[in-house]
């Protein structure tokens, strides 16, 4: 089972979190590259509003790959079966390696542009399939820490990514263009340990009608000795499905059955990008330089929150056994705590001389506490919710409205922050505690339930009485 999370994660949300941090690095290398390639191409000198632009679709169109992956990837995983389009995703990611690679030695920044693209959609696909793969593959009473693994690659994406970004290793000017080819690394890695591992237990029965091949790989998976209580369960599903087919996204929406549950989803998908994580890390570089953090010191300080956030997702692993309610609604009622102590600190930041390591220490509570909750539970409870019919489609559109928030949030920020400074900070502690009070109201406890039990805590709410 520990193998298998590993092998799956590398070339899922590991690419996530990598290529939403390498990008960071090269910033002034890729716009002197932009300047070089525009004047040697038409003669003339790219403007800086043109530069502007040029740098934002680089930088943002990923975002419109993963809402494509998003999109895609539900059904690549109803057709292609879980570890299929896993290993068929790899192809997009090795395609786009290439393209981003060869784009300066050619000098087209176009090359560029579609590489980021198709990473993107390599991203949204992973982020898509992989909580889908291993909530499938699971035992019931191990699901919630190896769905954790979904988490703990994301986090270590984004650690790597702060490492190998740095201008001692890849992030000079020299090797840029091998830090963002570099994605095909992860994606070769999938591609020669996948194939050794079955496909999803569940999808092998219940899509395919498959009893032998499950059973196959549930002693894979589970062991000799405990796999028949897991197939006994998956039976169980297979009959209250009756031979249902795998559902579209848009069947969810009418039918009232999963309509408590695609609320909840789409609540918790918002509140983990609305949370304010992406505020705590604009912020961070102020308040190191506040604390007296020489400059050229700062990229390596910004590593603790790499460090942090991966710490965090190890440490769930374990804490996991407390159950999902409590360690996603004390996520964010800590975070709702952080927020408000930022606030002060950051207004009083100039007062006295020890408020500036005040905000330091909120940076890191912050994001510990967004590691605890919102951060490695959200993926953990989507697959959780729902049957296995519905299931690809509940991860679409939970995919969907990710990538449509993390889009929104970055066309937002800057005005956000440019108009409420370091007062932002009251939106996103009111947007943790709503989110915190819907958990509690809404959200049965799902730890050590399989999934048709989880579907009759809910059927309460969407039918009541009638239930």
């Amino acid at each position: 089972l520990f193998l298998a999370v590993c092998a799956v994660g590398i070339g899922g949300t590991f690419q996530y979190g990598y290529n939403v941090s390498i990008i960071n690095a090269p910033t002034q290398h890729i716009h002197k590259f932009l300047n070089e390639t525009w004047s040697s191409r038409y003669h003339k000198e790219l403007n800086a509003d043109l530069l502007t632009f040029l740098w934002s679709v680089i930088a943002s169109i990923f975002s419109l790959g993963g809402l494509c992956g998003a999109l895609i990837g539900g059904s690549m995983a109803i057709r292609l079966g879980r570890k299929g389009a896993l290993l068929m995703n790899n192809v997009i990611a090795i395609l786009a390696s290439i393209l981003m690679g060869i784009s300066f030695p050619t000098g087209l920044f176009e090359l560029l542009i579609a590489g980021r693209f198709l990473i993107g959609i390599n991203s949204g696909v992973g982020l898509c399939v992989q909580p889908l793969y291993i909530g499938e593959f699971a035992p019931k009473h191990l699901r919630g820490g190896l769905a954790m693994g979904t988490s703990i690659f994301l986090t270590g994406g984004i650690l790597t990514g702060q490492i190998i970004g740095l201008r001692e290793l890849l992030g000079g000017e020299k090797h840029w263009p091998l830090l963002l080819s570099s994605s095909c690394i992860p994606a070769l890695a999938q591609l020669l340990f996948l194939p050794w591992f079955p496909e999803s237990p569940r999808y092998l029965l219940i899509d395919r009608g498959d009893e032998l091949s499950c059973a196959k790989a549930l002693k894979r998976f589970h062991g000799s000795s405990e796999y028949r209580r897991e197939l006994e369960d998956i039976q169980r599903e297979c009959f209250a499905l009756e031979g249902e087919k795998p559902r579209k996204p848009w069947q969810l929406f009418t039918d009232p059955a999963v309509r408590w549950q695609l609320i909840t989803v789409i609540v918790m998908t918002m509140g983990q990008q609305l949370s304010g994580i992406n505020a705590i890390y604009f912020y961070a570089t102020y308040v190191f330089e506040q604390a007296g953090i020489v400059a050229e010191k700062i990229p390596y300080v910004t590593l603790g929150t790499g460090v942090c956030e991966c710490l965090t997702a190890l440490s769930c692993v374990r804490s996991n056994y407390v159950g999902r309610r409590c360690l996603i609604i004390g996520g964010y009622l800590l975070m709702t705590l952080w927020c408000t102590v930022l606030t002060f600190s950051l207004t009083y930041q100039e007062l006295y001389s020890w408020v500036p390591y005040m905000s330091m220490m909120c940076v890191f509570a912050f994001i510990l506490s967004f590691g605890l909750g919102p951060g490695g539970i959200t993926n953990t409870l989507t697959a959780e919710l729902f049957v296995q019919s519905s299931r690809p489609a509940a991860y679409m559109i939970a995919g969907t409205v990710s990538w449509i928030s993390f889009f929104t949030v970055g066309m937002l920020f800057p005005f956000i922050v440019n108009g409420l400074k370091q007062y932002c900070f009251v939106v996103f502690l009111l947007e943790c505690f709503f989110v915190a009070a819907f958990i509690f109201l809404i959200i049965p406890e799902t730890k050590n339930k399989s999934f048709l039990e989880i579907k009759k805590e809910f059927n309460k709410l969407n039918f009541g009485r009638n239930a």
